[in-house]
């Protein structure tokens, strides 16, 4: 017999990046649940928004302490080592080339936002937000010296997925 009293489950396919997305699919589809993973590393507060039914547009410090908050769970699993750190650093930055593909609800053009929406460069309302949405690895590495301290000299980071159009290197 099956689990569940004999219930069978469907979970729709990704690319979920919003509630609206999220419920679209569950109404539309007739799934019991859809998949997340893009739309959570692009947006982690995407559970959130699903939760209030309603688009949340985090500040450029909430985003920060994400980012902070990941450094220490990093740092947390893999020591404060110089092995903890670059482990820490690089997964961060892996994250981050992620991330910085999230346009806060505040500037976006129309609603809902898609993954597949590639946005044209855009000015954030204040510097940090600006810093959390560019595309130059550098910046990147910036962010991860906040929290993790420099680079060490010999650092080099290439994006492991390819969301991008053109293959990156960064040297720290």
């Amino acid at each position: 017999t099956l689990p569940n009293g004999g219930r069978l489950y469907f979970i729709g396919n990704g690319d979920c990046y919003s509630h609206t997305a999220y419920q679209d699919s569950l109404s539309s589809s007739g799934v019991d649940s859809v998949m997340l993973a893009r739309g959570a590393l692009i947006k982690p507060w995407v559970f959130e928004e699903i939760a209030q039914n309603q688009y949340l547009d985090k500040s450029a410090s909430e985003r920060l302490d994400y980012v902070k908050d990941f450094c220490r769970y990093g740092l947390e699993c893999w020591g404060s080592d110089e092995m903890g750190v670059g482990t820490t650093r690089r997964f961060l930055l892996e994250w981050l080339s992620f991330t910085y593909r999230y346009v806060p609800v505040g500037i976006l053009e129309h609603l809902p936002p898609s993954l597949q929406d590639r946005p044209p460069a855009w000015m954030g309302r204040n510097d940090l937000e600006t810093l959390l949405g560019s595309a130059d690895f550098r910046d990147w590495i910036k962010i991860s010296e906040m929290f993790l301290g420099p680079a060490h000299k010999d650092f080099k980071f290439i994006p492991k997925h390819k969301s991008n159009s053109y293959e990156i290197e960064a040297e720290g």
